[in-house]
């Protein structure tokens, strides 16, 4: 079987190529904009992770730095014959110096043709915002709860805090004057359906309507019963966008489109972590990855070795998923170039014309 390297322990083998020839070569369009990755350089790692965070949530366990090079090389093997564009953003983390970690992205994204977020300390004052905002390919932020203090066992202490914590009331007044870009990771262990995310979300849309709000994960609705909760409470706001990123479910992704419509709809891979291999299952509101790798999260393994084999990358079972949701409810052409595409270059483009910068 021919292998090529791809990222930490995984590899694009001849089982990747053939499922991508007979899933997607015929329904992926040419260009693309994966509108939510992460780059990393590890040399702007300042602390490692420990072993208790390592086995507190499975996404810590992964490898978490990825040099753009080498993420420009892994997009050109899984995408064959497309050409793909990026929102890239750093490690919204403070085990890393985000300074530094910003000024990679910003410098990355302006030499590749990509399109920078800035990941944003909520302590900024508006000078320094738009001094991150005023860097040349950088065309919005990324806030996150676990930027409001760090923990050496969890990511979560601050899991239940109000989304004006982390983004706060004077650094939305900086992104609404700019008509900049927000990529948002609700917090809260209910997902984007807690009634104080559905608030505060509407809060945003109706006293910052320039900034230009992607709520990612589909609001973390990795379940049906999640996105049931929320999407369509939201629905009625034709300028609020989501990114598809890490969404594997197809129920959830039919659900999604039959709610909000491809228009609103923006692909996403939160790589690197789908460059793993594997698969997940859902029961009810929770749902359980399964990879061939030995990781802690992975050490009852749910399937044998045999069926571990035929593994493919998960990234590419979350774009098998969206086919199946879109072929179901008939997506056009037009619909799937706009959630691979158009919707993000659009977005893109109307904040460069703001910006004053060419797209």
């Amino acid at each position: 079987m021919t292998e090529t390297p791809l990222y930490d322990v995984w590899t694009y083998t001849d089982l990747d190529r053939a499922f991508f020839r007979e899933h997607l070569e015929d329904w992926l369009p040419r260009e693309l904009i994966d509108a939510h990755v992460h780059v990393v350089h590890p040399r702007h790692r300042l602390r490692e992770k420990t072993s208790e965070m390592r086995r507190q949530y499975w996404v810590n366990e992964l490898e978490d730095t990825i040099e753009a090079p080498t993420l420009a090389r892994c997009l050109s093997t899984v995408f064959p014959g497309r050409k793909v564009a990026c929102v890239a953003l750093g490690a919204p983390s403070l085990d890393f110096d985000i300074d530094a970690g910003n000024a990679y992205v910003a410098a990355e994204s302006r030499n590749r043709g990509w399109h920078g977020l800035a990941v944003l300390r909520p302590e900024w004052d508006a000078r320094r915002i738009e001094a991150e905002l005023a860097r040349p390919g950088v065309i919005g932020v990324k806030p996150y709860y676990t930027l409001l203090g760090a923990s050496a066992v969890t990511r979560d202490a601050h899991l239940e805090a109000s989304i004006f914590e982390f983004l706060p009331p004077h650094a939305l007044e900086v992104l609404d004057a700019r008509g900049a870009w927000v990529t948002l990771h609700v917090p809260r262990a209910d997902r984007l359906g807690h009634p104080r995310n559905i608030a505060e979300v509407r809060e945003i849309r109706r006293r910052y309507p320039h900034v230009v709000l992607v709520i990612a994960h589909l609001g973390r609705c990795f379940t049906e019963p999640h996105a049931r909760e929320a999407l369509p409470v939201l629905a009625d706001d034709p300028g609020l966008y989501f990114d598809n990123s890490a969404v594997l479910n197809p129920a959830v992704h039919r659900f999604a489109l039959k709610t909000l419509g491809p228009r609103r709809i923006l692909y996403g891979t939160d790589n690197p972590v789908f460059f793993m291999r594997g698969r997940r299952t859902w029961e009810g509101r929770k749902y359980v990855n399964h990879t061939s790798h030995d990781f802690h999260f992975n050490r009852g393994r749910h399937e044998p070795p045999e069926v571990e084999a035929r593994y493919t990358l998960t990234m590419y079972e979350a774009l098998g998923a969206l086919r199946q949701a879109c072929q179901e409810l008939g997506v056009d052409r037009a619909g799937v170039e706009a959630i691979f595409r158009d919707n993000a270059r659009a977005l893109i483009e109307g904040v460069l014309a703001r910006k004053g910068e060419g797209a």
